[in-house]
């Protein structure tokens, strides 16, 4: 990397920024619960209905112990194997495998504690999963017996929707069931608010019973075909994520998929998708896709059934295997997929979504930096929206004199917004989840003098400085640098180095706090290459911490706006403080770096006054907070209303709102929708009014 000492750790720049929860193959499907008498282990517990249970192979007993001594030798956190580790890792598993505390009793989960709580640590240090598998077998056996459950009353059920019913929609912190009965009154409340749903689709009752079937029936296909690969992966993310919620385990195959996402040349919707209870969720909306240019799939997004073209019936993938459903997603370029989504903006409320997306090749050019300029108050102000930070290293290494470069393609934009006369830039970080570290350096090389501007501590205790080392200054006039909660990793590095300069003001809602560092290990290779068996798969580990060079880590905490924005992402369910597992906010000692003195607190101080008088006269952005707040009200509801004309009200609130204020791709068209885009311009007109120029500095131009 340039302008820096090295890391004395392997760092892959597209992995290291990687956003989102590692939950890639876990399968959540209905259980039952655990009778305290039926407790043994996995080798010698009962067949499920004939099958034999499912038991570790020799494989995966091997990449047990690799997967092993790279946690507890090379990952960040230092983590003693003990009983507390045990515990947390008995705790995350029951919590992945009934997160929604309706599949187990309380005294089932007593019982799974009492006999297997401290056996993990014993079982992590010897490379074994019979506790983890002892626990999977059970959930299968249950997991059948709830869907036939479900079925049974789907085909049976009537079900009055005038008269008050609530389905709590969050119960991770709510106590188990007492009994069975409590149980059940659960289910048949679940299965409510599925006929409630085909219903706002007006599917006729006859329909309605026939379709709730036919996605259960092929529920229980799925639970048939489970094998020691989806038992072993629920365990290991258990484990992998006790020490953090980045590190991850990949079998070969998952792997595949992982390299093909990387490399982004797949033909397709452009989406990463993972797994979440029983639900494929967007991890990532790729730039440059089919997703992303249509704006109609966000982040966070549930993908509950796919169909292929105009007229197939769409297919329940709900418990799918996450490679399952990327093959069923996934096609050849101009073919169409419907999907159907609950959308992350409604909190998980229905009705459901229907999309429509055509396939395609992910197109670099489609992921480059753009450039626009808006009038604000009789100033030009000119905007820089950069989706990643992108770098193709194939063709840099091939010499190629036109590779594709973030840097390259920014300190082009500035070079015509100077030839415009632009009187402000606001560098637009929303969404934008990272990419190469490189590359978000040398982004804030173009702004500030040369200095320091990340710092990275490996799990040694060594600390690396990456660095500007090009005291040129492509542009040294009023900056703002805008961002949200998607804003992680390398645009909070930008974020926070702007910050820490002195060079910019900060506008938006806290970012995301993804500091840490991850490098992918071929388990193949084991600690010593050439002696690891082959196919044992890929460790993804946290190695390394990123701190602001004022000492500060991004982590956790991530960076805090100067003026605050809020957007309309659900902030409460989305960033790294949601993860029980992620590291904590720490400090270290600051870098050298000689502030340019542009922004100070006196200056933010001002643009903070300037900015509550103009909003709080500005209609347009009233209007905006008070659906926000309307917004919010509706996600913080604990319980969703099992009521036609509750349930159809809400829905059409929700999508009254994101109408209104451009989340739609016909409004998204229009720069003046972007209600927080043009707030930021009249703070950057503001700051400019102030007399923002690096003193003794001259941009090139």
């Amino acid at each position: 990397m340039p302008s820096c000492n090295k890391v004395a750790i392997p760092i892959n720049p597209l992995l290291i920024t990687m956003l989102g929860k590692s939950l890639f193959c876990i399968m959540l499907v209905f259980a039952l619960v655990i009778p305290a008498a039926a407790i043994t282990t996995a080798k010698s517990t009962p067949s499920r209905s004939g099958v034999s249970p499912l038991v570790p192979t020799a494989a995966q007993e091997e990449a047990g112990m690799y997967i092993r001594q790279f946690l507890l030798d090379r990952h960040y956190r230092k983590v003693s194997p003990k009983d507390s580790l045990s515990m947390e890792i008995f705790n995350r598993y029951i919590g992945i495998l009934d997160g929604s505390r309706s599949y187990f009793l309380a005294r089932e989960v007593d019982s799974l504690r009492q006999v297997y709580g401290n056996r993990f640590d014993d079982e992590l240090l010897s490379g074994k999963a019979d506790a983890g598998f002892a626990i999977y077998n059970f959930f299968i056996k249950r997991a059948r017996e709830k869907v036939r459950y479900m079925k049974a009353a789907a085909g049976t059920a009537t079900f009055n929707f005038s008269v008050p019913d609530t389905l709590d929609l969050d119960r991770k912190n709510d106590p188990w069931p007492e009994n069975r009965k409590e149980l059940t009154g659960l289910w048949n409340r679940e299965l409510k608010y599925q006929w409630l749903d085909l219903k706002s689709s007006s599917e006729p009752p006859k329909g309605i019973r026939t379709e709730l079937a036919k996605n259960l029936a092929g529920r229980l296909n799925l639970l048939n075909r489970l094998n020691s690969d989806d038992a072993f992966h629920a365990y290991v993310t258990a484990v992998t994520t006790s020490f953090d919620p980045h590190t991850s385990y990949f079998s070969p195959d998952e792997f595949e998929n992982f390299q093909i996402d990387l490399s982004r040349s797949l033909e397709g919707i452009g989406a990463r998708l993972q797994i979440e209870n029983d639900y494929i969720v967007v991890n990532e909306v790729i730039p440059g896709g089919p997703a992303f240019k249509s704006r109609l799939l966000k982040k966070g997004d549930r993908i509950i059934g796919v169909g292929q073209g105009r007229a197939s019936k769409i297919v329940d993938i709900t418990g799918w295997r996450i490679n399952d459903a990327v093959g069923l997603i996934r096609g050849k370029k101009g073919s169409l997929v419907r999907l159907k989504l609950l959308p992350a903006s409604q909190a998980g409320r229905g009705p459901a979504k229907m999309i429509q997306l055509v396939r395609d090749r992910i197109n670099l050019e489609e992921e480059a930096a753009g450039k626009q300029i808006v009038r604000i108050n009789g100033r030009k102000i000119g905007i820089i929206t950069i989706p990643s930070f992108y770098l193709d290293f194939d063709a840099r290494k091939r010499n190629d004199g036109n590779f594709n470069s973030t840097s390259r393609d920014v300190q082009k934009i500035l070079g015509e917004l100077n030839a415009e006369g632009v009187d402000g830039v606001i560098l637009d970080l929303r969404d934008n989840g990272g990419g190469s570290l490189e590359e978000a350096v040398n982004v804030t090389g173009l702004f500030i003098p040369q200095g320091p501007v990340v710092q990275i501590r490996s799990q040694s205790g060594g600390t690396s400085v990456l660095g500007d080392k090009d005291a040129r200054v492509q542009y040294d006039g009023p900056l703002a640098v805008l961002v949200n909660r998607y804003s992680a990793s390398a645009s909070e590095i930008v974020a926070a180095a702007i910050q820490d300069y002195g060079r910019g003001v900060i506008i938006g809602e806290r970012t995301f706090g993804k500091g840490t560092v991850q490098s992918l290990i071929d388990l193949s290779e084991s600690l010593s290459p050439g002696t690891g068996g082959a196919g044992l798969g890929q460790i993804k580990l946290t190695m390394a911490n990123f701190y602001r060079i004022s000492g500060g880590s991004t982590q956790h905490k991530g960076v805090e706006p100067d003026i605050f924005m809020p957007s309309m992402i659900d902030t409460a369910t989305i960033g790294e403080d949601t993860y029980s597992s992620s590291l904590p906010w720490t400090t270290i000692q600051p870098s050298l770096y000689q502030a340019t003195g542009q922004i100070t607190p006196a200056t933010i101080e001002l643009l903070k006054q300037k900015e509550n008088v103009r909003s709080t006269s500005n209609q347009h952005y009233q209007a905006y907070l008070r659906d926000l707040a309307t917004l919010d009200r509706i996600r913080k509801k604990k319980g969703i209303v099992l009521q036609d004309a509750a349930f159809k009200s809400e829905a059409e609130v929700i999508k009254q709102i994101e109408k209104k204020w451009g989340t739609d791709r016909e409004a998204a068209k229009s720069t003046k929708n972007d209600v927080l885009l043009n707030e930021s311009a009249s703070v950057l007109v503001d700051l400019g009014e102030h007399g923002t120029t690096i003193p003794g500095r001259s941009a090139m131009r």
